[in-house]
Formats: C-alpha cells, sequence, structure tokens
C-alpha cells in the first residue's frame, strides 16, 4: 500500500458499484442474504447489506478493486431498513490480500466516525490518497439495539506504474548516465516509491563533480542522507538527514530528493528535512546508481526489495531500462514485476492479548523446537509459556530489561534461569529458537548474532498438548497457563512449532487453536519517535502505547520539553525579586533560541542585561609590518540568534565604542574615504563610517555632532592629527547597528603613530514585552492577532485583573478545531480546546476571588501528550491526551474578542447546522457545526441580552425530528427554558425565579444540559438545578435562529406566535457549545452558514458600561505586520466565535511553538523559523578573513531605525 501526499484532483469515480458479488469477502455473515456482496452503497440487495454471523470486533469486509488503484475516499451506509449500523471503524489496505496496514487521518488518528442510522451516507475524503488492490473494514462500534451492518463505497481512480525488482544477490541494480545531450538543469529531482523486508541496503547512490557523491541508505529501517567527499581524510561519510522508521514493513513509501544549487529536500512519506550544502551549490548528477552501486567499499550491503515510479526529472528510468535505452544499464538478478513473499504477522495489542495454539510433538521424548520473531518497544512482556506435565513444571520464555530469560520452574521452585540478547525493544525484527535435544538447551536470539545461551536441562522438556504466546486467558476461563510477568505487546511473525510453521490465517479463521485481542495478518507497530515530538533537544524513547521526553540538562520542561524553566529577561528576574547576578535568560520561551547566560545588572532605576566579547579592555593597537590595516573581530558569548532576538525585544541598548590617538586619524581623510570603520548589526555587519556618540551615516564623533572637536575643521579629535594624546569615544545606540562586530584601523603605521581602542560589552535595558497591557473599559472591546499556530504544541501566558465575575480572555478557531481561556466564575479558569476528538476542559479552582483587581497570572500549555493550566501559583492541572487521537490543532481564523448587534423585529438570524453525517461526497471535513453538535448529550449556552419586550423569544434550536429548546422571556418577564426532546411528548417547561428580565439592563444567561439535568444562572445569581421527565439527544440539528422565527411549520404554536413577535433589543456573546452565530452573522456573514433577514446593526449595546445600545464599539487590531494598528476587521476566511471581553485591565503573554509561527510577547507578536520539521539544517563554510570597505555599504547606514512595533 503506498499513500500519496499530492492532490488527488478528479480522482472520485466509485470503484465498488460494478463489481461482482466474487469480489467481495467477509469473514462469516448472518446468512446468505447478508452475504459481503450484498454490501454496496445504496443498494437494497438480499437483505440490504452485509452482517456477520456475530457482531464482535473480529469480522471484517473485504473488497477486492482487481488491480491496485487509486483510493481517495470511502463511504459507508447501515444495513437497509434495520438498526444495523456502524457507528465507527478502522480501515485497512492491502496490495495482496495479506500484510494489511492500517490507514492513519493523521499520525495517530486510527478509526473513522461511522454512521448514526441506517440510510444516511457518512463519506471521508482520504486526506493522503491510498493505492492499493484489497481494503477491508474492521467494525469497532456498532448501534446498541441492531447489529453490525454495512453497505459501502470507495471513490478513485486508476493506477498505474512501472516497477523493478532487485534479487538478493547483492550485487543486483540499475545504472544511469545522463546523457551529454541533457540540459542541465538548476534543479534536479529523483523520486521513487520502495518497498522491503530487509532494514538495511543502499537505496541510491549519486556521483557527481568535484568528488562529491549523495547516498540514500537503508540502516536499521531509517532512511539516511549521506555525503561522501573524494578529497576527505575520514573513510566515514558525513550524515546530512535520518528519516522515516520502521521501512522495512513490506509496504510502499514514496522517497524525493531534490537539489537546487546548495539547497536539498528530502522527502520520506509525510516527512520532510532541508539541508542547506554550501560545498553543493554547483554540483550535479553525473551518475546514478539504484540498488546496487559501482563503489561496493562503500556501502556494507546492497537493496533487496521493488522500486516503483523511479524518475530522474521527467525521465523514467523503468521504462528507459525496459526498452534498454543506452542510458541505463542493468546488472544482477533484476525482474519488472514485484515478488510478494508471505509473512503473515500478528498484532499483540493489549497486555490481555493472547495466542494459544495446540502442540502435539511427533519428535523423540526431550526434544522439541521453537521458533519465531518479534518487533516491540516494551522492554518487558511474556513470550511464550507452556506446561511440562510429567514433571508438572512450566516454562517461560520472556523479555526482561530488554533481554531474553528463560526460565523453568517446578512446584514453585526455579530450576533453571538462562539469558541472551540485549536491547530488544528497539522495534527491529528480531528471530528467537529455543532448541532441546538430548538433554541440552539452547536459546539463540538472531542466529545467534544477538546472544546465544545453553545449558543442560535439568529436567527432561516434554510438551502437553498446547503452548500460549504473548500471555495468558483471563480470569475464569479454564486453561492451565499461569503468567507472572506482563503481557506481550508487539508483532509476531514465522512462528513455527518443531520446525512447522504455523498457518496464522487458519488461526484467524477459528479453525486453529484460540485467541482474543490479536490483530491477525498485519504489524501495528508504531514509532511514537519518528519524527520525535519531544523539543529542544529532549531524548525521546518509547513504550508499545506511548512517547516519554527526557528533558534534562535541555533548559526546558514539560511532558514535550516544551516550556523553558527560565525567564525571558532579566527585567522579569527583577520582577521575581532576584538582584544583580549570572542568570540564564531564554529570550523567546518557549522558541527555538536557546537559554543564553548573562549578567544582569539590577540598580532602582534600570535592569541592564550586560553580554561580553572577548576584549573589552583598553587595547592598544601594534602595527604588523607590510600591513596597512589592522582588523580586529570580537566573539560574542551568545549566538547570532540570541543577540539579535536580545536587541530587539530591548527597548534600548547601547555599547562604548573608544579611539585613543597620537598622531592616528580615524574617519575623514582629503579623497572623502575614511582611514578606519567598523562593522556592527546582523553577522557579518554591516560597514559603519561614524564613531560612538554621533548619528548613523553621519561620518562624525560625538565632538563633531556637539561642535566640541579640538580642530573645528574637523568631526573626530582623532582627525587633527596631532602629537599629543586625544580621544573620540562614545555610545553606540542604534540597535540596528549592534553589537559591533568588528573594527578595521587604518591610520597606525606611519612613524610616531600610537593608537588604542576599545569596545565595551554589549548592554541593554527594558523589556518591550514585559509590561505591555491593554485596557478593555467594555465588554464588547475587542482585540484582533494573527491565526494561533499551535499545531503540535503551544503555550499562552498572561497576566490579568478585573472586576468582572466572568468573560472569556482569548479564542481561536478552525473549521472543528478551537482553542479558548476564559473566567468561567470568578473563582474558575478553563482552558477549553478540540483537536477533532470532541471538546476538552481543564479548569483551576480559586479559593480567592479572582475578581478583586489585583493582578493574577494564567499559564496554559497544549501539546501532543496533554493539556496543562495553571493559576498563579496553585498546582499545575492536567489533562491527559488520548492515546490514539488526533495531533494538529488546525485554526484558520484571527485571535479575537466579540461585538454586539441590535435587533429590530424584523430582524432574524438562522444559523444552519448541516445533517451531522449526510455530507457531500468529496468532503474533506465536517461542517463548522459537526464538532459540537455530534450526538451531543447535552448543550453549553450562553449570552448576553437587553431588552423591554416581553413575551420575548431569545434562542431557539430546532432539530429534524420535531425535536427544540428555547429560551424566551415570558408575559411576567422571567425567563423560561422550554426543552422537547421527546417528540411524542409536551416541551418541559423550566421557569427561573429570578427577578424581572425585561428592564432594559445587561444580562447573561448560561444554560447547561448534562443527559437529563438542566442548571440555569442569570446573571451572578446561584444557579438553578433542574431535572427533565425525559431524556434524548439532539439528532440531526436543523437550525439555531436568533430574532424572528420563520419558515419552520412544526413548531407548536404558542412556540410560533412568540417567535412571529421578532426580538428588540441587543444580543450579545451568543454561544451553543462551541458554535457563535451571532460572530458568523456580523463578521462572515458571506462565508458563513447563515441565513440573514431585516436590520441587523453591529453595536456596543453589550456593554455594561453604556446605556446606549448604539454606542460605538472599541476595537484595535494587531496584525501579521508589527507595525500596524487600527481599526481592521477579521480575515474574510475567518471562523466565527463569541467571547464576553472581561472587562478591566490584562496584559497577555504568548509563546508558541509550532511549524511556522512562534508568538513571543505578552500581547505582542513575533514571526519566527520553523522549529523542528522546517528547520533548515546548514554545512557551514569558514567565514572570510577580508575587510572591505565599500562606500555604497555605508549609504545603508543612514536607513531609520527597525520600525517601531506597537504595543499596548
Amino acid at each position: 500500500m503506498l499513500f500519496f501526499s499530492c492532490s488527488a484532483d478528479g480522482c472520485d469515480s466509485a470503484l465498488l458499484s460494478n463489481l461482482p458479488p466474487s469480489s467481495f469477502r467477509s469473514s462469516s455473515q448472518l446468512s446468505s442474504s447478508h452475504a459481503a456482496g450484498f454490501a454496496k452503497l445504496n443498494r437494497r440487495d438480499g437483505a440490504g447489506g452485509w452482517s456477520p454471523l456475530i457482531s464482535d470486533s473480529y469480522q471484517w469486509l473485504e473488497v477486492d478493486l482487481g488491480e491496485r488503484t487509486k483510493i481517495t475516499a470511502v463511504a459507508t451506509q447501515g444495513r437497509y431498513g434495520s438498526s444495523d449500523w456502524l457507528t465507527s471503524y478502522l480501515l485497512m489496505f492491502s496490495d495482496t490480500g495479506h500484510n494489511w496496514k492500517q490507514y492513519r487521518q493523521e499520525d495517530s488518528l486510527g478509526s473513522f466516525p461511522g454512521n448514526s442510522n441506517a440510510d444516511s451516507v457518512v463519506q471521508h475524503k482520504l486526506q493522503q490518497p491510498a493505492v492499493a488492490r484489497f481494503l477491508r473494514l474492521i467494525p469497532l462500534d456498532w448501534d446498541p439495539s441492531g447489529r453490525i451492518g454495512l453497505r459501502v463505497e470507495t471513490y478513485g481512480c486508476p493506477y498505474t506504474s512501472d516497477v523493478v525488482s532487485f534479487g538478493g544477490d547483492g550485487v543486483s541494480g540499475l545504472m544511469f548516465r545522463p546523457s551529454a545531450g541533457l540540459k542541465q538543469k538548476s534543479k534536479e529531482v529523483v523520486s521513487l516509491e520502495f518497498k522491503t523486508m530487509k532494514n538495511s541496503g543502499m537505496l541510491l547512490h549519486a556521483e557527481g563533480q568535484h568528488g562529491f557523491s549523495l547516498s540514500l541508505e537503508l540502516e536499521r529501517g531509517k532512511l539516511l542522507l549521506l555525503l561522501r567527499q573524494a578529497s576527505s581524510p575520514s573513510p566515514e561519510p558525513q550524515r546530512l538527514a535520518s528519516l522515516g522508521s520502521l521501512l522495512d514493513d513490506q509496504h510502499w513509501h514514496h522517497v524525493a530528493l531534490e537539489q537546487k544549487h546548495s539547497h536539498l529536500n528530502l522527502s520520506v512519506d509525510k516527512h520532510v528535512e532541508r539541508i542547506h550544502i554550501p560545498l553543493l551549490s554547483n554540483w550535479s548528477i553525473r551518475q546514478l546508481s539504484v540498488g546496487a552501486s559501482q563503489r561496493p567499499n562503500f556501502f556494507k550491503e546492497n537493496f533487496h526489495g521493488c522500486l516503483e515510479n523511479l524518475l530522474y526529472d521527467d525521465l523514467n528510468l523503468i521504462e528507459l531500462s525496459k526498452h534498454r535505452d543506452p542510458q541505463t544499464a542493468l546488472q544482477g538478478n533484476v525482474s519488472f514485476f514485484c515478488p510478494e513473499p508471505t509473512s503473515v504477522a500478528v498484532t499483540f495489542p493489549e497486555h490481555q492479548s493472547f495466542l494459544q495454539l495446540p502442540w502435539s510433538t511427533s519428535l523423540p521424548s526431550g526434544t522439541l523446537s521453537i521458533g519465531f520473531q518479534f518487533r516491540t518497544w516494551n522492554k518487558a512482556g511474556l513470550l511464550t509459556t507452556f506446561d511440562l506435565p510429567q514433571q508438572k513444571g512450566v516454562v517461560w520464555l520472556y523479555l526482561s530489561e530488554a533481554r531474553l530469560c528463560l526460565q523453568i520452574h517446578k512446584a514453585g521452585k526455579k530450576l533453571l534461569e538462562l539469558s541472551a540478547g540485549s536491547a530488544l525493544n528497539d522495534g527491529q525484527w528480531h528471530s528467537i529458537a529455543v532448541i532441546s535435544r538430548l538433554g541440552h538447551l539452547t536459546v539463540s536470539v538472531d542466529k545467534d548474532k544477538g546472544g546465544v545461551a545453553h545449558t543442560t536441562s535439568p529436567v527432561p522438556v516434554n510438551i502437553d498438548n498446547q503452548i500460549f504466546f504473548g500471555g495468558c486467558p483471563g480470569e475464569g476461563q479454564k486453561q492451565e497457563c499461569r503468567n507472572p510477568f506482563e503481557g506481550f505487546q508487539g508483532c509476531m511473525r514465522l512462528i513455527s512449532l518443531d520446525n512447522q510453521l504455523v498457518n496464522l490465517i487458519a488461526v484467524q479463521q477459528r479453525l486453529l487453536g484460540n485467541y482474543s485481542q490479536l490483530q491477525i495478518d498485519m504489524c501495528g507497530i508504531t514509532d511514537r519517535c519518528s519524527p520525535s515530538h519531544c523539543e529542544h533537544g529532549g531524548v525521546c524513547t518509547q513504550s508499545w502505547t506511548a512517547f516519554q521526553c527526557n528533558c534534562s540538562d535541555s533548559g526546558y520542561s514539560g511532558a514535550t520539553c516544551h516550556s523553558s524553566v527560565f525567564e525571558p529577561s532579566c527585567e522579569a528576574y527583577k520582577h521575581n525579586g532576584n538582584t544583580s547576578g549570572y542568570f540564564h535568560i531564554d529570550v523567546d520561551g518557549s522558541g527555538p533560541i536557546k537559554p543564553q547566560l548573562v549578567y544582569c545588572n539590577m540598580t532602582e532605576e534600570n535592569t541592564w542585561l550586560v553580554i561580553q566579547h572577548n576584549n573589552t579592555e583598553l587595547t592598544r593597537v601594534r602595527p604588523s609590518p607590510g600591513v596597512n590595516q589592522q582588523a580586529v573581530r570580537f566573539q560574542y558569548s551568545a549566538e547570532e540568534e540570541q543577540l539579535l532576538a536580545v536587541i530587539h525585544q530591548s527597548e534600548h541598548c547601547q555599547q562604548e565604542l573608544s579611539y585613543r590617538c597620537r598622531k592616528s586619524r580615524l574617519l575623514n581623510t582629503q579623497e572623502g574615504s575614511p582611514f578606519s570603520w567598523w562593522l556592527g548589526g546582523p553577522s557579518p555587519g554591516r560597514v559603519q563610517t561614524y564613531w560612538g556618540g554621533a548619528h548613523p551615516g553621519s561620518r562624525q564623533c560625538a565632538c563633531g555632532l556637539q561642535g566640541n572637536c579640538v580642530d573645528l575643521q574637523h568631526y573626530c579629535n582623532c582627525d587633527a592629527d596631532r602629537g599629543e594624546w586625544s580621544e573620540d569615544s562614545g555610545l553606540v545606540t542604534h540597535k540596528g547597528n549592534l553589537p559591533v562586530r568588528s573594527l578595521v584601523l587604518g591610520d597606525v603605521q606611519r612613524p610616531g603613530s600610537e593608537a588604542a581602542y576599545r569596545v565595551g560589552p554589549l548592554r541593554c535595558r527594558g523589556d518591550e514585552n514585559f509590561w505591555n497591557a491593554a485596557f478593555f473599559d467594555k465588554e464588547t472591546s475587542y482585540l484582533h492577532f494573527p491565526t494561533f499556530h499551535g499545531e503540535l504544541s503551544a503555550d499562552i501566558s498572561f497576566l490579568f485583573k478585573t472586576t468582572a465575575s466572568s468573560g472569556v480572555f482569548l479564542e481561536n478557531l478552525g473549521i472543528k478545531d478551537f482553542i479558548r481561556i476564559e473566567l468561567s466564575s470568578s473563582t474558575q479558569v478553563v482552558f477549553s480546546f478540540d483537536v477533532g476528538n470532541g471538546p476538552l476542559d481543564v479548569s483551576v479552582n480559586s479559593s480567592i476571588p479572582l475578581n478583586d483587581n489585583r493582578w493574577h497570572r494564567v499559564r496554559a500549555e497544549r501539546n501532543v501528550k496533554e493539556a496543562s493550566l495553571r493559576l498563579d501559583e496553585l498546582p499545575v492541572v492536567v489533562q491527559k491526551a488520548p492515546a490514539d487521537g488526533h495531533f494538529h490543532l488546525q485554526l484558520n481564523s484571527q485571535l479575537f474578542i466579540e461585538v454586539s448587534a441590535v435587533f429590530k423585529p424584523e430582524t432574524s438570524i438562522s444559523y444552519i447546522f448541516k445533517e451531522p453525517f449526510e455530507f457531500s461526497r468529496n468532503s474533506s471535513a465536517s461542517p463548522p457545526s459537526l464538532h459540537s453538535t455530534m450526538a451531543p448529550k447535552g448543550e453549553d449556552i450562553s449570552l448576553s441580552f437587553r431588552t423591554t419586550q416581553s413575551p420575548a423569544l431569545l434562542l431557539l434550536v430546532t432539530a429534524v425530528r420535531r425535536q427544540f429548546l428555547t429560551l424566551l422571556i415570558n408575559k411576567h418577564d422571567l425567563l423560561e427554558v422550554r426543552y422537547k426532546l421527546d417528540s411524542s411528548r409536551e416541551a418541559e417547561v423550566l421557569r427561573s425565579s429570578g427577578r424581572s428580565l425585561a428592564d432594559g439592563q445587561l444580562h447573561s444567561l448560561h444554560i447547561r444540559r448534562l443527559t437529563d439535568s438542566v442548571s440555569v444562572q442569570v446573571d451572578q445569581t446561584p444557579r438553578e438545578e433542574f431535572n427533565l421527565t425525559s431524556y434524548g439527544e439532539f439528532l440531526d440539528i436543523r437550525a439555531l435562529v436568533l430574532g424572528r422565527v420563520q419558515g419552520f411549520e412544526d413548531l407548536d404554536p404558542d412556540l410560533t406566535r412568540f417567535g412571529s413577535l421578532g426580538f428588540s433589543g441587543c444580543l450579545s456573546v451568543v454561544r451553543f457549545n462551541s458554535i457563535t452565530p451571532l460572530k458568523a452573522a456580523l463578521l462572515h456573514p458571506d462565508t458563513s452558514p447563515v441565513v440573514i433577514s431585516g436590520p441587523l446593526v453591529q453595536s456596543s449595546c453589550g456593554s455594561a458600561a453604556s446605556a446606549n445600545p448604539y454606542a460605538a464599539e472599541n476595537t484595535h487590531r494587531l496584525s501579521d505586520d508589527p507595525g500596524s494598528m487600527g481599526s481592521g476587521q477579521p480575515l474574510v476566511n475567518a471562523m466565527k466565535t463569541d467571547s464576553v471581553l472581561i472587562g478591566g485591565v490584562i496584559a497577555v503573554v504568548i509563546f508558541v511553538v509550532v511549524t511556522i509561527l512562534a508568538i513571543t510577547a505578552r500581547v505582542l507578536y513575533r514571526r519566527k523559523e520553523t522549529y523542528r520539521s522546517q528547520e533548515v539544517k546548514e554545512v557551514k563554510q569558514e567565514d572570510s578573513q577580508d575587510f572591505h570597505y565599500n562606500n555604497q555599504a555605508d549609504s545603508q547606514n543612514v536607513s531609520r531605525e527597525n520600525p517601531k512595533e506597537f504595543f499596548l
């Protein structure tokens, strides 16, 4: 099976509708009319679909497409006219009908949501199209009132390819030499697909000019990119990259190597690594060897397996080889088809998994042999066990501390213990052999290469009639099996008993032995450390179900080494109560820049951050014979990116620049070119021709600016060329020209010339990111920020103080995903998010009120392992991420806080929900509402309003099955909540006992339902609790309506009457679960599923500080351009959400590390380089030692200071 990352446009034809019934197979069938051949979408033949004999997790439906086909989507239905449908399933692919591979929409997401009834069609577009001949659906869950029932369709298009295989003779290969007539291109691309069962071997070797060559080699299942140089004294190649893992799984893997000048891009399946190699700037391929190289001394092993679609630029090398093109040559055992070795694997996914096999040996007494291969990440687990009935003993073969151990026990006493091998939890296949013959017992690992142990057995090893692999049956099952160890989690294959291979397909068909919780005919191992989710150099280790990060000595902490343990500036250390001293600072928090050790000089007025270099003392210039200029370089204690980040975020930086002279001129000459200059700014620095204390580009020293030079005809004291000592000194304060990188001193060779220089340390004060604050004086004030990019890991921290008891600090949405941090009550902060698994909340409760108008600190982090929230110094609260769930947080809106709107009687907003399980055939994602409405167990609703109307309908939610929910003000000015979850019964009315709400004042409502329990809160009054007498779920939600209700004919008569009156007043911050209909209508009416009729006026009427419903709103926006600030509107394609903005003052500190953007400010967003997957690696060259003065270079230095970043 092959997964494509390219587009599949136009590849959407139905693939199953015309297949014969013989193309369908299944694990079992309920009857002949429930056979697999009836499982075609929208067909009613037979019993209307497939149903197995028994509904359990071991059933499957398989389809043979006849040939390898490109598959782009899959759709399912339940069995027609029944209560039988799947609610979730696994999707498997195979080229041969064996060795199945599970399809995952993301690296971790394995299951697909199914149906909610028998007739709706649920379609999923595959994020990466798959190429396979066979597909298999494995039911996971189904409707509890019925059984497994399925109709299915897949979509795609034909797939063609050219294939070549290289035998195991060690010399088989293909060689390509581009003809001299081929035009050399600026970019060369070699791409291919490969499959193999060998974990090592040379895949590709490219030779070019200047003795350089590049190789792609498999090593222990990973693909390495290696650089060799003929002139290198070392015979070992330089490793440039390592990508992929477990690539020896006999499935197709895509590889592409792209070279353009000095840049290389290597991609393996979905992962890409970029490398910069200046040595290859003029390099191109002269000879390409595939499978085997003409230089056998370079490689230990050659490739053994199959290649497909081997392309050099637009040349198909396999097709050229078939036609004996003179540019190509073949050697060894090469064929143009791919033989498929049959090897049936079995996966033990749980500690409770086991395989029981009958075993009656025909060998002489005391003679037996057991053989198998396994791979795992776990250090411990039972591999196999069997009883010794004659001796009343037991044999255990197990892993302990990643070593193979064998024990023989009798009557509870250990008679024998052997061990062999080490590090057997490395994910590689290891072969095990246990042989007992003539009283001798031998245990070997990897055919003795990994270790062997043998001894004389104290008892004859005679088998009874069965053997267990992986574990034992659970309690209550009458089996003679004892397991004092953990169960095995991993894969096994090639199980043999007395040299007879076990037929695992017969086991799967229940024709042989017994098993529980196994996956047969596949190896479901996953490498959770490739690519590693451990950041900042954290070391990744893993077990079968999880990975761990060792953050020791990295300067970072957390589950993925994401959060810095150091403060971002000296200012922050001073705020914590520290005094002057050396401190590590991490200028970008969780960003890619490493922490650095600096000196913090903390005075009452300022806090100075001091970065030293290699020479801060006054240094005498000593002329060298024959050298007209003296060049001096300064090496700083901080790395380049650290220096620039410190300068960028500091309010002020300065560096002393001094020159003491006697008959040694500094800048001005009669020709206009300076004798001396310095280089400053980002490395390697730009030429500067002014001196400390003067303005950039002025060609002056401080005395020239002040008009007090010793000779007023010159602009520097030293340029007077006098015989007594003089000095020009001052501070360089232009941040764009800092730090000072080097000096070039020219007038030091004349007789009598003497000079000395001093360049002080870099000193910076102030942190532009530390005490930025924004004041929100109305609930309708809001800020816009660029999209929050936190796909894999992100952290947000800020300080706030307020007198409000609830409100949303910030939120950001994608199509289904979202993040939100809110003050849910005066004592609780909640961090909510959804990465596709459904909304999750992490909450922290405080024993003291948080609306006390004092500063409080919130720190939230979300990564692939967990989400955490910390409030002030309270203990951190952690929510573990599901092991088999979504990883990527995908957002596409701006980060912002919400507005209000004025309604008139004729105003109507209808937010249209698509039926949650019926999508267009090519839909790749659920509709915006899906993440909050897929068969919800309850609702979470909040809104604010002001009105003098009664009765008045505030909100209506209606479903297809005559279900509804309403919030209304009755004729007595009180709140009513009406639920109709059972269409056969009357609506239940829940009446709040609060005060009048039609008083023109601003009121807030919060309603939550969980199954039959409903809580209602009005303003800050205590919550009221209600219980419904009927229980149901909102299935197939149709619409949410604000304002006038029209076009819904199946509502109750009194509800229709209320709805026809419309609503007059103000609505604000309306939220239904994660849906925000008011914001959708106000900000994105053209791109949201909303229907608007009548006048709708955006207003600040929801502000508690304003009695005027038409008051203007306050809006500011921080865009991707840090220099822009203004009224600004949200992006056109921004998703919708409602947020209450907290009144008071909020200071926001946001740090994000993702694949594109790092945000390192307390309200200020800053562009950063990619941390891991987008990181560019560079093979550095030595910096040039030459210094050159260029008159034009100085013109850049007249440039203005870096554009001022706006902050609040």
